[in-house]
């Protein structure tokens, strides 16, 4: 072990200890409005059975015909990109791209989308459609915190 490799283990687990408190005063302000783990969301679909289904499927036959989806799982990744986002959702199966939009979600559904973190569990309703990289997606239709992750993915 060198001298720096030392030196920056301290400060990873006051890194760590100080995520872990804002997640919790952020699950603190989620029990303030009402439910914090909300347990009524019925997934219908899983991220490989879509992919297997739909994966290959033109968006020009899949968007028409709005195959609409309910799904919960693991936000894994994600980018704000100001009025529109993409995060990675991941359930027991796999991993499918969520586009998610203040136009669709309305504001203060957005703004609290902006402010959940990386290994929450979200659940998501919408409509699967391919992005012009070929990637399977689902344009986020209406989006719930199901669980609050209070410790950082490694």
């Amino acid at each position: 072990m060198n001298e720096h490799s030392r030196a920056s283990a301290p400060d990873r687990t006051a890194d760590e200890n100080q995520l872990i408190t804002e997640r919790r005063e952020k699950l603190a302000a989620i029990r303030q409005q009402g439910v914090a783990f909300p347990n009524d969301f019925k997934p219908t679909h899983r991220a490989t059975e879509l992919a297997r289904q739909h994966g290959d499927e033109p968006n020009e036959t899949l968007e028409p015909r709005a195959v609409t989806v309910a799904m919960a799982g693991r936000m894994m990744l994600k980018r704000v990109m100001g009025k529109a986002s993409f995060a990675t959702l991941q359930d027991a199966t796999g991993r499918i791209q969520l586009f998610v939009t203040r136009d669709a979600l309305g504001e203060e559904a957005y703004a609290a989308f902006k402010h959940w973190d990386l290994g929450d569990i979200l659940g998501v309703e919408g409509t699967l459609f391919q992005t012009k990289t070929g990637e399977l997606s689902v344009r986020v239709t209406r989006l719930r915190l199901l669980t609050k992750s209070l410790r950082p993915l490694p």
